[in-house]
C-alpha cells in the first residue's frame, strides 16, 4: 500500500464519522424586556460615545481650573556666538562667546477682570451637559430597545393570527372539497376555498418575514449577532397607568434632561458675557524668576532673581471687545428662545402620547369584546355550513373577520405599550 492509499484509508473514516456527528447549534438566547434593555447599554456604541465625551468635559473643567493655579517652568538655554572686530572695544578679530543660561520662574494669575472664574463656570456647565446628553442618550436608546421589543412581540403574534387562518382555511378546503365529492357544492366553492388559503399562506409568509427582520433589529440594538435566534419571556401587558395628565406634564418640566441642559446653556451663556467683559478690566500677574548663568556646563553660576508684578488694561482695541459683549448678549437670547421652544416640544410630545395612551386603552377593551364575537361566529358559521345552511362565502367573511379582530386587540395592547414608553421617554423618566 503507497503512502496515497494510506492516507485516504485514515481519512475516509474520519469523514465518515464527521458526517454522521449532529451539528450542534446554538440554543436560542432567552430575553426579557428589562435584559434586552441592559444590554444594549452594555454594548451601544453611542452610549460609549457619550461617556467618553463626558470625560473630555471633565477633564476640560479641570484645565481651566489650573489657569487660576501656579505654574512653574524651567529654561536651559545654550549659546555661542560672535562678536565683529570693534575700534571701540580695542578688537582686531571676531571674539567667540559660550553661553549657558539657566532660569527657574514662576508666574501665577492674581487677578483676570473675572476671566479665568467665567471660563471655570462655563466648563462646570459643559460638564453637566454632557452628564445630562448621557441621560438623553441612554433614554432614547431604552425607547429604541423597547420600540424594537415590541416590534418582535407583535409581528411574532400576528404570524401566530395568520397561521391560525391558515389553519381555518385549510379545514375549511378539507370540508369543501368533501361535500365536492358527494356533490353538495359547486367546483366554484372549492376554487374559491383554494383561493382563500393560497392568499392566506402567502400573508403568513409576509408576516414571519417581517418577524425576522424584527428580530434582526432587535439584536443589533443589543449588541448581538444579527441572526442570533432570540425567545422573548415578556408578552404585551396592560396596566393601567398611575399618573394623571397633569402629573405627566409636571414630571417632565422637573425631570426631563434637555430642559435641564437648555437651563445651564442659558446660564452659560450669561457667564460668556462676563468673560467677554472682562476685556474692559485689567488684568494682575505676579512672576518670580531665579536664574544662574556663566561660559561652561552647566551654567549654575551668577545667581540673579527677579519679581515682577505686571499689570495691564486695554485702553483702545477697535471696539473689538464691545463687538465680543454684543455677540455675548445675543446669543443669550437665542439660547433662551431655545429653552423655551424645547420646553413646548417636550410637554406638547408629553401630552400627545398621554392621549394616545388613553385612546389605545380603549381599544384594548373594545378589540376583546370584537375577538370574543367573532370566535363565537365563526364557531356557528362552521356548522352552518357543514349542515348546508349558510355559503361558502358566509363562512369565508366569518374567518376573516376572526382574524381581523385578533389583529385589532394585537395592534391596541402595542400601541398602548409603545406609547407609554414614548410617554416615559418624554417626561424624563430615568434609565435604572
Amino acid at each position: 500500500m503507497n503512502k496515497i492509499q494510506r492516507c485516504v484509508s485514515i481519512l475516509i473514516p474520519i469523514i465518515a464519522l464527521t458526517a454522521l456527528t449532529p451539528v450542534v447549534l446554538a440554543a436560542p438566547v432567552e430575553l426579557s424586556l428589562d435584559e434586552s434593555i441592559a444590554l444594549a447599554l452594555k454594548n451601544n456604541y453611542n452610549i460609549k460615545y457619550y461617556n467618553s465625551a463626558r470625560e473630555k468635559s471633565y477633564w476640560a473643567l479641570k484645565e481651566a481650573e489650573k489657569n487660576k493655579g501656579v505654574s512653574v517652568t524651567y529654561t536651559h538655554t545654550d549659546e555661542r556666538y560672535n562678536t565683529p572686530p570693534s575700534v571701540l572695544y580695542g578688537t582686531d578679530s571676531y571674539t567667540y562667546t559660550n553661553d549657558f543660561d539657566n532660569t527657574v520662574a514662576l508666574s501665577v494669575p492674581i487677578y483676570s477682570g473675572k476671566k479665568l472664574e467665567g471660563e471655570i463656570d462655563e466648563a462646570n456647565l459643559a460638564l453637566k451637559e454632557a452628564d445630562l446628553d448621557v441621560a438623553v442618550a441612554k433614554q432614547q436608546l431604552k425607547l429604541d430597545v423597547i420600540t424594537d421589543y415590541f416590534n418582535v412581540l407583535e409581528y411574532r403574534n400576528e404570524a401566530a393570527v395568520d397561521q391560525a387562518t391558515v389553519d381555518n382555511y385549510k379545514e375549511h378546503l378539507d370540508l369543501v372539497n368533501a361535500k365536492f365529492d358527494i356533490g353538495m357544492v359547486a367546483k366554484t366553492d372549492v376554487l374559491t376555498s383554494q383561493v382563500d388559503l393560497a392568499d392566506a399562506q402567502d400573508t403568513l409568509i409576509q408576516a414571519q418575514n417581517s418577524y425576522h427582520n424584527a428580530v434582526a433589529t432587535l439584536n443589533n440594538a443589543i449588541g448581538l449577532s444579527h441572526g442570533t435566534e432570540l425567545v422573548l419571556k415578556d408578552e404585551f401587558k396592560y396596566e393601567k397607568y398611575p399618573l394623571t395628565l397633569e402629573q405627566c406634564l409636571q414630571y417632565a418640566e422637573e425631570h426631563r434632561p434637555e430642559i435641564a441642559q437648555y437651563e445651564a446653556k442659558v446660564t452659560s451663556a450669561k457667564d460668556a458675557i462676563q468673560v467677554a467683559k472682562s476685556g474692559y478690566l485689567p488684568t494682575v500677574d505676579l512672576t518670580a524668576e531665579q536664574g544662574w548663568y556663566d561660559s561652561h556646563l552647566p551654567g549654575a553660576k551668577n545667581s540673579n532673581w527677579l519679581v515682577k508684578l505686571t499689570t495691564s488694561i486695554n485702553l483702545f482695541d477697535t471696539g473689538l471687545t464691545d463687538s465680543q459683549v454684543k455677540q455675548a448678549q445675543h446669543n443669550v437670547d437665542m439660547v433662551s428662545d431655545q429653552a423655551k421652544q424645547e420646553r413646548d416640544s417636550i410637554l406638547l410630545n408629553v401630552r400627545q402620547y398621554y392621549l394616545s395612551m388613553g385612546e389605545a386603552e380603549k381599544r384594548i377593551e373594545t378589540s376583546k369584546v370584537s375577538v370574543n364575537q367573532a370566535e363565537e361566529n365563526l364557531r356557528i358559521e362552521k356548522e352552518r355550513y357543514k349542515v348546508g345552511v349558510d355559503t361558502n362565502l358566509d363562512l369565508r367573511d366569518a374567518v376573516l373577520s376572526l382574524d381581523s379582530a385578533k389583529k385589532t386587540a394585537i395592534k391596541a395592547l402595542y400601541d398602548f405599550n409603545t406609547y407609554r414608553a414614548e410617554l416615559e421617554q418624554a417626561m424624563g423618566i430615568p434609565v435604572k
